[in-house]
């Protein structure tokens, strides 16, 4: 069984706001890089409303920027067809880098355009929180969305009780503890800058909103290790958990 196709009404309604809003860009001097893409591959960039290969897609939305001669164009040009292919798992992107809307300042563009973006962003996340089988990993759609908006707070904000934002909830804690029980960062692609602050706003959600959470899961041994994120990291290896699980699980 494949995974389950996204089809909730306020994500189709975010993807067709997409469109409209989006509807007729280009970046009507791209050349590009010579190196990295065809001609007839960039020319996709300075042509409007004409679907492009996923391939050619794909590479041009995980493009360093600095392939670009206007990356912004370029982005508005791709969003269309690009927050389809995300949202319906036609992408293999969200599981592996970073997407280009977050090297652009997209919050500076028309308010149309921003709120367009920062509406589909969070219907994505609430329908994969949704959706027992979403095409992509969970926890890589949460970095992907949490890098572009530049935070993880309203995705943490809308982490819902309901059945399958559960079992998700599980399996991304159980990915992401490790790291974060040694002050490591559990993600691939957050910028410098601001990595430090969503890593330590994730430590505090899982100590203080997710741990109850994971207990009422049946996973008493992750709902611990998560409290102890809200320990100092000296006060955190100290604790008996480490010497006896069972005895404090």
């Amino acid at each position: 069984m494949g995974p389950t196709p996204m089809t909730s009404a306020a994500l189709e309604a975010a993807l067709a706001d997409i469109d409209t809003v989006f509807h007729g860009f280009a970046s009507p001097d791209e050349v590009g890089c010579g190196r990295c893409h065809l001609p007839e591959e960039t020319a996709f960039l300075r042509t409007p409303d004409i679907r492009m290969p996923l391939d050619v897609l794909e590479r041009f939305l995980y493009e360093a920027s600095d392939h670009f001669d206007d990356h912004a164009a370029a982005m508005r040009r791709l969003l269309p067809q690009a927050a389809r292919a995300m949202a319906d798992g036609g992408l293999g992107g969200s599981s592996r880098g970073a997407h280009g809307l977050i090297w652009v300042n997209w919050r500076s563009w028309p308010a149309d355009q921003a709120r367009a973006i920062d509406t589909f962003l969070q219907a994505w996340w609430q329908d994969v929180l949704s959706t027992p089988r979403p095409p992509h990993p969970v926890k890589n759609v949460f970095e992907t969305c949490t890098t572009i908006a530049g935070t993880v707070t309203p995705f943490l904000a809308g982490w819902h009780r309901q059945p399958s934002a559960e079992t998700h909830l599980v399996r991304c804690a159980d990915d992401w503890i490790y790291d974060l029980i040694s002050d490591c960062s559990p993600f691939a692609w957050w910028g410098p800058d601001a990595e430090d602050e969503a890593v330590a706003e994730l430590k505090d959600w899982l100590s203080r909103h997710a741990a109850d959470r994971l207990r009422a899961q049946g996973e008493p041994d992750l709902a611990l290790r998560a409290e102890l994120l809200a320990l100092p990291y000296d006060e955190r290896w100290a604790h008996p958990y480490w010497t006896n699980p069972s005895a404090t699980s």
